[in-house]
């Protein structure tokens, strides 16, 4: 029980937090604005941590990728495998905000107001974002928290650049371990404010906006739940039966139960390790496969993330009367949710940081990124159960591009013999 405590404890303080603050923004409106600064002392501490931390973490993990490039087939399969159900994803999010609206008849002028600190930008091509994800004009750039991606890029060709060079470039990645670990614990401390810092800062935002936000946030958490619903049975049905057909649907099903009730317990991906692994090789799934697949999944592969990502676009594109239809904003939303989901999961404790990217990317103001912190956390349970579950279907599906289609049905037509 003390264990299970622990499990919930930041999650369950961090939700009566907000949901405290969102009655005293309701209750007491007109006093909110005492507690604004509180929040903004822990938002402003995150902003300060984002920029090395990224640096650090990104950098350290691709520098200490020494054997990736023995694993061949298996990790080509993976990635290729972790890029599809991540995509798929991303487009049956957007289909579900699209039919189903998660902001309507915001209060345009009171959110501006709010905000008014930063500018909203006009929206700009995509051709042009597409140039930013890359490049700024000037090193000093990187080190502003307006120019995530190409902080990130950055990130990724020093760390290449430091794996390639072997045991020359030891002592400077050891330093970059160094730095990520001690990173890691600075956000970890910025991280017990949160529940003080964001219930404080959402008693603002109630009491500024009023209830009509709340009624929004109800609409998340209903229709992600639908969505999450249909794609855990209906999804994980079709990639079970690209795997193997009947033979790896039925070996999907018997084995999925104990791994979907341990992340629906912990909420964490990683937790859920040890139990999808032990699942995953008795769906039959060669041990190579399960234990690259697996870990590697817990870290970069969140088809439940990605879902939440078109989730908090579509509803900052509703909160600030954007257009969301239109091939540009379709491709833009898609891509967007897919780096936040699928490229910052490899960041550990990166929640924070993929909603500053969100905003950066798409032009809003950095003061919205407490808006759709509130969705990281109601929508966690129902996110960890396809992050999770989704890490087990996929090795199921790579296995069948390394082993062949016929895989699952020799495997257990021999085991029926």
């Amino acid at each position: 029980m003390k264990n299970r405590f622990k499990q919930y404890r930041s999650s369950f303080l961090l939700l009566s937090a907000i949901i405290l603050g969102g009655l005293i923004g309701v209750l007491f409106p007109q006093q909110t604005h005492y507690l604004k600064p509180i929040g903004d002392v822990f938002v402003n501490f995150m902003f300060m941590a984002i920029v090395p931390f990224v640096f650090f973490s990104i950098s350290s993990a691709i520098a200490s990728m020494d054997g990736a490039k023995r694993l061949g087939k298996i990790m080509g399969s993976t990635f290729l495998i972790f890029i599809f159900t991540a995509i798929c994803a991303a487009i049956i999010g957007y289909i579900g905000i699209r039919f189903f609206p998660l902001v309507q008849n915001a209060n345009l002028d009171t959110i501006k107001t709010l905000m008014s600190s930063t500018p909203v930008q006009d929206d700009i091509s995509l051709a042009d974002r597409l140039v930013g994800i890359f490049t700024v004009n000037d090193f000093s750039l990187l080190l502003s928290k307006e120019h995530m991606l190409p902080l990130i890029f950055f990130s990724v060709l020093i760390g290449l650049a430091t794996s390639s060079l072997g045991t020359t470039a030891k002592p400077f990645a050891v330093f970059l371990k160094s730095g990520s670990e001690v990173l890691m614990k600075l956000v970890q401390f910025i991280m017990y404010l949160a529940p003080v810092g964001l219930g404080c800062y959402f008693a603002a935002i109630i009491g500024d906006l009023g209830s009509q936000i709340i009624g929004s946030y109800v609409r998340v958490i209903v229709l992600y739940i639908g969505i999450a619903l249909f794609y855990f049975i209906v999804m994980n049905t079709v990639y079970a039966l690209l795997a193997g057909g009947k033979y790896s649907l039925r070996s999907f099903w018997r084995n999925i139960t104990q791994p979907a009730v341990t992340a629906i317990a912990t909420c964490s991906s990683a937790a859920s390790i040890p139990v999808n692994l032990k699942a995953t090789k008795d769906m039959g799934v060669p041990n190579d496969i399960a234990e690259t697949v697996i870990p590697l999944g817990a870290n970069t592969h969140k088809d439940g993330s990605v879902i939440g990502g078109v989730f908090k676009i579509a509803f900052l594109y509703g909160v600030f009367n954007r257009d969301i239809t239109g091939i540009d904003n379709m491709i833009t939303i898609i891509l967007c949710a897919f780096l936040v989901g699928a490229v910052m999961g490899a960041i550990p404790g990166g929640g924070m940081i993929a909603e500053v990217l969100i905003v950066t990317i798409l032009g809003f103001p950095l003061e919205a990124v407490p808006l759709i912190i509130v969705i990281s956390t109601i929508i966690d349970m129902p996110a960890t159960l396809l992050n999770s579950s989704g890490n087990t279907v996929s090795a199921m599906m790579v296995t069948r591009l390394v082993e062949g289609r016929n895989y699952f049905k020799q495997r257990f037509s021999k085991k029926s013999i």
